[in-house]
């Protein structure tokens, strides 16, 4: 299989506590080929051993002894050595409560349990090309030269978002935490991308959103949502203020890529 040999080179980090779990997910790395995991129980062992030998992925279950997968990968966001290293979150969680957490923090991706070897092998592959270089978006735009303006409440999110944007060629950025600081830079800063969060204090998304469209001197920049928000009426309210597109978090590359292309073409044509 061509993913055994992408990642039998690997080496993993897996955080599980219970050993029983861990040699599920373990029998399921090993059939596709990922062959050099190591597990540990907690947090504190994680980092630890993280910080001796970085690794090429952590595999991590939400709930540990000492905290959750969340604290982990904000720590993991936090700290230099480790702020790429993609982390997929395995759980039965399902409570958006519960995840809503993990999804801001900086995790790629989680993949519920009960899980097959091939949907495993789906989500470590596109974990592993959110944090990865890709020269697509380059073959059509002058990257260098587009000025993004990155909305988001959180300095993890923020950080991890921004390396995601990097690894695709973008490089010029200014950072607001929340939508009113955001307007008032547009004021006197021209941007050629805005990507913003949704729930943000002062003034969230949407109202961003409503302001730029209605009030800003930049009505026609391509706006795009990087959000977990799930409720229906509040994502629809965002698409009539204007918002150009619309990705969940944890992000999904493909389809990243695909909307970043179609909204800097049309702002190129326009």
């Amino acid at each position: 299989m061509a993913s055994e040999s992408r990642f039998e080179a690997l080496r993993t980090i897996l955080v599980e506590p219970s050993s029983l779990q861990a040699r599920i997910i373990g029998a399921e790395c090993d059939e596709i080929g990922l062959r050099q995991v190591e597990r540990v129980g907690t947090i504190a062992e994680a980092l630890d051993t993280m910080l001796r030998a970085r690794p090429d992925l952590v595999l991590s279950a939400l709930y540990l002894p000492d905290g959750t997968g969340t604290e982990l990968v904000e720590a993991m966001r936090s700290e230099g050595r480790l702020a790429e290293v993609p982390f997929l979150l395995i759980s039965s969680e399902t409570r958006p409560q519960a995840l809503e957490p993990v999804r801001q923090s900086g995790a790629c991706g989680i993949l519920p349990k009960p899980f097959t070897a091939a949907q495993l092998s789906r989500a470590i592959g596109r974990t592993l090309d959110l944090l990865g270089t890709s020269h697509v978006l380059e073959n059509d735009f002058d990257l260098e030269s587009i000025r993004v303006l990155l909305v988001d409440d959180s300095p993890n999110a923020r950080r991890f978002i921004r390396r995601v944007l990097e690894n695709l060629g973008l490089s010029h950025f200014i950072e607001a935490s929340n939508g009113r600081e955001a307007a008032r830079m547009l004021a006197d800063t021209m941007v050629d991308l805005i990507v913003t969060d949704y729930n943000m204090p002062e003034m969230d998304g949407r109202e961003f959103v409503e302001y730029v469209r209605t009030r800003s001197w930049q009505q026609e920049v391509p706006i795009l949502m990087v959000t977990s928000e799930s409720n229906q009426s509040r994502l629809a309210a965002v698409q009539e203020a204007g918002v150009s597109g619309i990705c969940d978090k944890p992000l999904e590359p493909a389809l990243l890529q695909q909307l970043l292309a179609s909204m800097l073409r049309q702002s190129k044509e326009s």
